[in-house]
């Protein structure tokens, strides 16, 4: 398994690309690792955009029906 860049730069590159899991996933990992404030603000703050973004987008699909 490739060993993956922790730094705030490497995190910073990846995370517009990243998936409502995979953010989730990233802030869990940062939880019971290296516990960096700046980097759970900066997960937290784009996996609750990632997930309003698609709770929006479900409750748009059910004013469609």
């Amino acid at each position: 398994m490739k060993k993956r860049d922790n730094s705030y730069r490497a995190l910073s590159r990846v995370l517009p690309s990243m998936t409502e899991e995979e953010l989730k996933a990233a802030l869990t990992e940062e939880l019971e690792g290296l516990r960096r404030v700046a980097v759970v603000e900066r997960l937290h703050q784009r996996f609750t955009t990632a997930r309003a973004r698609r709770e929006r987008s479900e409750l748009m699909k059910e004013l469609e029906r």
